[in-house]
């Protein structure tokens, strides 16, 4: 299948060094781990942890200047940051918890986003069903609060709305008891599309990033201050060392554990959570608008969204004791998401409709009695220990620009490094186009998206879904291969595109041809291959829901 073309729109430059619709040739990972043997002086800042936060950080460095490593244990957003609802939100419950600033601090990131990188970021609309008369009225005026926090980088006005229009708008809504209902505006977007963006903007900013690099260790100087960490090449095996001026942990659930290689006594900080999600086909929320469920028994909220022609229901809040790279749904957690949606949709979802189910660990920071995560503080926290170590936590995905910034400060001042301004308030993220809608299914690449279909063209088969039930084609492998550090076949299937997330048996039926493309540009052989399916299939069960219960 061969992709339509449209031409695209020039523009003139960004005012820092990216430019709309510049691809990116220099995301390959042997040329940063050439990098990284050449660097002979220690570093500026070395950050741990390729999630949003470190992404960030990385990103807000190197534009300041300063001389940036990245290392990340797994492949970049393998954790936390792919496992969101997809929301760029304000955060409506904390406006109920009185916490006013970490509102209006997301409402402000939320529109530096959406201006940033339109191409990845989109408004939504989210409405609030009303069975009670005074539903509406309450959470109306909640939402109009909402609205004039959001100031100048607000959206567009929430308002009341009839039985028929909150019926013309949720057509598959419950309809018994309806009164009506209250629309506003939040945003949705990839987030794991836009971390890659964000990894690929730190490195046209100079930063040198590498995913499969796992810090094994904290080094420190003779006043017992840490000096540089200690790191595994995991696809080479071998072992090096790196100097740096300043060590940001931003290693999310994993954050204790890196504060311990330099205190094997540090008191810990993280109070991980489980936030789960199921996913089921558009029919159960067809339209463009999502369903916001104020208060579910667990004290949160609950969404049911429109995303990539599917829909997403979520989340929970389950306290673990431990945190893990693959975490899986709990059977309370799939049934709990089920019996919320039967309540709200006439189309009632059963567990043989659920095409993918995946869960996700928040890094929540501890107050007192961490029993209930759901009443713990979503914001940032930043720690500097004794060995001078700093860590950044908490906070949420759509603050991690405003985070990576104070981060950065403290950083600058902590290492002695010059002083330059924060200029990420105004830098377009990489993929950056104003009208990416015109690529069709490419539009999540952006401004990278002709050079897909240049790609396509030179080879049309590479232009054929590789499974009927989602949009991916092979030239997506071929440009996750090539310029966006993809290693491995889970790589591809769960982050560079979302296939997994979407639905698992058609990421699993996708895996011979994905991995014989990746295979073919990596330069690898059938052996490899062989191991790359078995260990896909092996996460992909994690991500299928058995119709019985265990």
């Amino acid at each position: 299948m061969l992709l339509c073309h449209h031409p695209a729109k020039k523009l003139g430059k960004n005012k820092f060094t990216n430019q709309h619709f510049k691809t990116i040739q220099i995301m390959k990972r042997e040329e940063m781990l050439a990098q990284v043997h050449e660097h002979a002086q220690p570093w500026d800042i070395i950050v741990v942890g390729g999630g949003a936060t470190g992404a960030g950080v990385a990103v807000d460095a190197a534009t300041r200047g300063y001389a940036t490593l990245l290392l990340e244990q797994h492949d970049f957003g393998k954790g936390t940051s792919s496992r969101s609802t997809k929301l760029v939100h304000g955060g409506v419950r904390y406006l109920e918890q009185g916490n006013v600033s970490l509102v209006m601090e997301a409402l402000k990131e939320r529109g530096l986003l959406r201006r940033n990188a339109p191409h990845l970021v989109s408004e939504l609309a989210c409405i609030v069903p009303s069975y009670s008369w005074w539903e509406g009225p309450f959470y109306g005026i909640g939402l109009k609060v909402y609205d004039l926090l959001a100031g100048k980088y607000g959206f567009a006005k929430s308002h009341l709305m009839s039985k028929e229009e909150t019926l013309q708008r949720l057509p598959n809504v419950n309809p018994d008891g309806l009164m009506g209902g209250v629309i506003y505006y939040d945003a949705q977007f990839d987030d794991t599309r836009f971390l890659i963006n964000l990894v690929a903007t730190a490195a046209e900013q100079g930063a040198t990033l590498l995913n499969y690099a796992k810090v094994t260790g904290l080094t420190k100087g003779s006043d017992g201050i840490v000096s540089g960490v200690t790191w595994q090449d995991n696809e080479s095996g071998e072992t090096f060392h790196a100097q740096a001026k300043v060590v940001v942990n931003a290693t999310g659930i994993f954050t204790d554990s890196v504060r311990q290689f330099a205190d094997p006594d540090v008191q810990e900080m993280i109070a991980p959570s489980q936030g789960a999600h199921i996913v089921l086909d558009r029919s159960f929320l067809p339209g463009n608008n999502a369903i916001l469920v104020p208060h579910t028994k667990d004290g949160r909220v609950m969404f049911a969204i429109p995303w990539h022609g599917h829909t997403l229901v979520g989340t929970t809040d389950t306290p673990l004791k431990k945190s893990s790279l693959e975490p899986v749904a709990l059977d309370e957690e799939i049934e709990f998401m089920l019996e919320t949606a039967k309540l709200y949709l006439e189309k009632k979802p059963s567990r043989s409709d659920i095409l993918s189910v995946y869960a996700g660990i928040r890094p929540l920071v501890k107050s007192g009695d961490s029993s209930n995560t759901a009443a713990l503080s979503r914001d940032h926290t930043i720690q500097i220990d004794k060995s001078g170590l700093l860590s950044i936590t908490g906070g949420k995905w759509t603050t991690y620009r405003n985070m990576a910034q104070g981060c950065v400060d403290q950083a600058a001042i902590l290492a002695n490094l010059p002083e330059k301004p924060c200029v990420t308030p105004e830098l377009n993220i990489h993929g950056y186009h104003p009208n990416a809608e015109v690529f069709g299914s490419l539009s999540f690449y952006g401004s990278d998206a002709p050079a897909i279909r240049k790609i396509i063209a030179a080879d049309p088969e590479l232009g054929c879904p590789l499974d009927s039930e989602l949009p991916y084609v092979g030239a997506e492998v071929v440009w996750a291969a090539r310029t966006e550090m993809a290693r491995t076949l889970e790589d591809v299937l769960a982050r560079r595109t979302r296939a997994l997330f979407l639905d698992a048996k058609a990421a699993i039926r996708m895996a011979p041809k994905a991995v014989s493309i990746l295979a073919r540009e990596l330069g690898r052989d059938e052996l490899w291959q062989t191991n790359q399916l078995r260990d896909f299939f092996q996460t992909a069960k994690g991500y299928l829901v058995q119709v019985e219960k265990k």
